[in-house]
């Protein structure tokens, strides 16, 4: 059997190991819950949402020919903005696909209109405003910007995301979205930008909490009447 001493050492790791990564165990523990327990197309604001968003079809547009100014075209998408046709092309021009005019960016009335396609017709915009960057921890991170942010009237802070540059609807957010994206910060550790899940802190926590569980294994054999019991019976 393992000497008392030894067994000691073994009590205290556990103990203040326990005590050290505690805090972070129960918000592993609630956060998962929490994920567990969540409808992931609420949290992605699906019921705030037109589903399918409303779309308009076309016809008769122009071909790529006729577009001024663009020599190359290495991706383009057909985009919808206040009931007209626009051609995006190369994730950097926007061209009206019915006349070839180049089109620099959308303006509030047509943002909100764009909103207005892909939300509930219900929903009553609050306010508009346009945004040209964010920190690391808003709810608009890793989208293109400059875009209009579009909040509505109800409980749950709903906000909308429009991209400034080519009019494409980006997101939704709301008030169980945050709840959501805070603890899955406090889940994956990465309290800088919240969305890496292989940070050294958490790659860290996760061998103490496997050291932690390990003595917990060897601190109940250590201690065990049953395994004392067998263990002198071997040794008769």
């Amino acid at each position: 059997m393992v000497k008392r001493q030894t067994a000691i050492k073994i009590r205290k790791t556990h103990r203040y190991l326990g005590i050290f990564l505690g805090v972070q165990f129960l918000m592993w523990t609630i956060s998962g819950m929490y994920f567990s327990w969540t409808d992931i197309d609420e949290i992605h604001g699906d019921h705030f949402k037109q589903m399918p968003p409303k779309a308009t079809s076309f016809s008769n547009l122009l071909g790529t020919d006729s577009l001024n100014g663009v020599e190359e075209i290495a991706s383009m998408e057909l985009l919808e903005i206040a009931g007209q046709p626009y051609y995006w092309i190369n994730g950097a021009q926007l061209f009206n696909a019915k006349t070839g005019e180049q089109k620099k960016s959308v303006s509030e009335e047509e943002a909100l209109q764009v909103a207005a396609d892909h939300m509930r017709p219900d929903l009553k915009v609050s306010s508009i405003v346009q945004i040209n960057e964010v920190g690391p921890h808003h709810e608009y991170r890793g989208r293109p910007l400059p875009a209009y942010e579009i909040s509505y009237a109800t409980s749950e802070e709903l906000k909308a995301y429009v991209a400034l540059n080519n009019g494409a609807f980006q997101t939704v957010r709301h008030r169980d979205w945050r709840w959501f994206d805070f603890l899955w910060m406090t889940h994956t550790m990465d309290y800088q930008g919240r969305d890496d899940f292989n940070t050294l802190l958490l790659r860290g926590f996760s061998l103490l909490g496997l050291v932690t569980v390990l003595s917990g294994f060897l601190l109940w054999f250590t201690s065990s009447p049953s395994v004392r019991k067998v263990v002198k019976q071997k040794n008769k």
